[in-house]
Formats: C-alpha cells, sequence, structure tokens
C-alpha cells in the first residue's frame, strides 16, 4: 500500500513538472497567436489613462508600445496585435501570474518583494509619495495629518509608506482605502476625507485633468521614493531582455527625452536630475 503512495506520489511530481515545462513563454505564446497583452490602468495620467476615445495612452503606455516593436523585429512579424486589458492595483500582478497579460504597463513601483512574484524591467520613471488637498485646508506634510483623514488606493506601495510614516510619528490621522487614484481626488474635493496620498506625478497629472484643478494643491516635500518599472512574467528572461532592450535603445539614442516630453511636458518641462539619471544609466550598449 505504502509502495503504491509513493509511486502515485512520485508519478504527480513529475508529470506536473513536465506540465510546467511544456508550457509556452511569452514570446512563444506571441509567435502563436499573433496577439501581445498590454495590462494597462484606466485613471493615471499621464502614465497610463484613458483618451476621449477610450484609447490607452500614456508615458508607461508608449514605452511598452516600443517593446512590441522589439518584439516584431525579432520574430520578422509586423502584424502582431496589440490588446489593451484593464487592470486595477489589486488584481495588476494576478493578471500577469494568470497569464491574462503579458506586460504591466502602468505606475508600478519595483519592489524586492515583489519580485518574487513577477520580474521587472529596467527602471522606467522614479518619483515620490505625496499629499493631495484643497488649497482653502491646505496639509503641507504628513506629521500634518494629526487629526485628519487621508485617502489612498489599496494594494500600493504609497499605501504601506503612508501607514508606516503615520505609525512613526503615532498619529492618529485615518487612512481610508479607495480603488483609485479618480476616487481619491473626488474624495478630497467632496470633502470626504482631508487629503489623498499618491505618487507625486500622479497627482500632478490629477491636478491638470481635472475640472476645477485651481482647487487643489500639493504638500511641500515628498515622503518616500518610487521608482517605477515595467513588469512582466517572472523566470521569462527571454522577454524581459527584449523590454530591456526597448528601454535602452529609447535611451541611447536619447528618444526617451521626446517620451519625456509629450507626457510631462506640461506638467514639469526640465527632466529632473534623478531620473536623468536614470535614463542615462539605462543607455546600455548592446
Amino acid at each position: 500500500m505504502k509502495q503504491g503512495i509513493v509511486f502515485f506520489t512520485l508519478m504527480t511530481i513529475l508529470f506536473s513538472g513536465a506540465s510546467f515545462a511544456s508550457e509556452d513563454s511569452t514570446l512563444e505564446q506571441i509567435k502563436k497567436t499573433g496577439e501581445i497583452r498590454i495590462g494597462y490602468r484606466k485613471n493615471e495620467p499621464p502614465m497610463s489613462f484613458l483618451d476621449k476615445d477610450n484609447q490607452p495612452i500614456g508615458y508607461s503606455i508608449e514605452l511598452c508600445l516600443n517593446v512590441v516593436k522589439e518584439v516584431k523585429i525579432l520574430l520578422k512579424t509586423p502584424n502582431i496585435t496589440v490588446t489593451y486589458v484593464p487592470v486595477t492595483a489589486s488584481n495588476r500582478f494576478d493578471a500577469l501570474i494568470d497569464n491574462k497579460i503579458d506586460i504591466l504597463c502602468g505606475s508600478t513601483t519595483k519592489t524586492l518583494s515583489r519580485s518574487e512574484l513577477v520580474d521587472f524591467t529596467q527602471l522606467s520613471f522614479v518619483t515620490g509619495a505625496d499629499l493631495l488637498s484643497l488649497k482653502a485646508n491646505r496639509i503641507a506634510s504628513v506629521s500634518s495629518l494629526k487629526d485628519k483623514k487621508v485617502a489612498v488606493v489599496k494594494d500600493t506601495t504609497t499605501e504601506a509608506t503612508l501607514k508606516s510614516a503615520l505609525k512613526r510619528l503615532e498619529s492618529n490621522a485615518k487612512v481610508i482605502t479607495v480603488a483609485s487614484a479618480k476616487e481619491g481626488i473626488k474624495a478630497v474635493e467632496d470633502g470626504k476625507v482631508d487629503a489623498f496620498s499618491s505618487d507625486q506625478i500622479i497627482l500632478i497629472g490629477l491636478i491638470v485633468t481635472h475640472e476645477g484643478s485651481d482647487k487643489f494643491i500639493l504638500s511641500d516635500q515628498v515622503f518616500s521614493y518610487e521608482p517605477f518599472a515595467l513588469a512582466v512574467r517572472r523566470n521569462d528572461s527571454e522577454f524581459r531582455l527584449i523590454a530591456d532592450r526597448a528601454i535602452s535603445k529609447l535611451s541611447r539614442t536619447g528618444n526617451i527625452t521626446q517620451v519625456y516630453k509629450t507626457w510631462f511636458g506640461q506638467y514639469i518641462t526640465e527632466i529632473p536630475s534623478l531620473l536623468g539619471a536614470v535614463y542615462m544609466l539605462n543607455a546600455i550598449p548592446e
């Protein structure tokens, strides 16, 4: 009886391993289907959002379209279809793991713990967490949140960083999670919370694109470091290399400057020194 159990267990391990090994890589899937699936965020301008025709656009989207160009060159297939799949802060990594998307193109912070779930490309952008509030009741810093309510998007690094900062300050501020940045700024506008915390560049994008933007203001300084990157499935070094090659090519040719101006020029005219350093470091030779 014991021998039968052992034999069954060994066979289960053997065949499950064979099944895993037989799974197609991302590049093989694209070659077979003629399709690449881009995961995007609907309401995070200028990184990833919908235009007036409900088409995904933004800085991260443009980077990912450059990845698509590299895939077409490698496969010598000019007619690959790009399918856009909306994701949220809560389900974006599951979408990659469950093979619902091939690459995540939003405002995703690269962290070591997340790298246990997915693989990240070279850095695509750097920013930091900030606070948005009404000019009439400005919140100057995290320490100013005492006795206040602050909204933050659930399952983000900003949520974790904000809670950590409040705990360190022994603040009694109440943290309220929301589903999206759009919901966060609306909560401030409607007086449901005193501030909304997110990555600074996302907050700037929200202010510029939101009606009645002149009523909002940011705090004095960021309170975290948020290095953005594109994300792909874990242990798929072949596809990650293609994405890294696209990012490096943009930096080497200087075309990344035009991409920056397209999506950030109306907010911040000069490339910040830290981001400029990232672009320089990304210019890895072939």
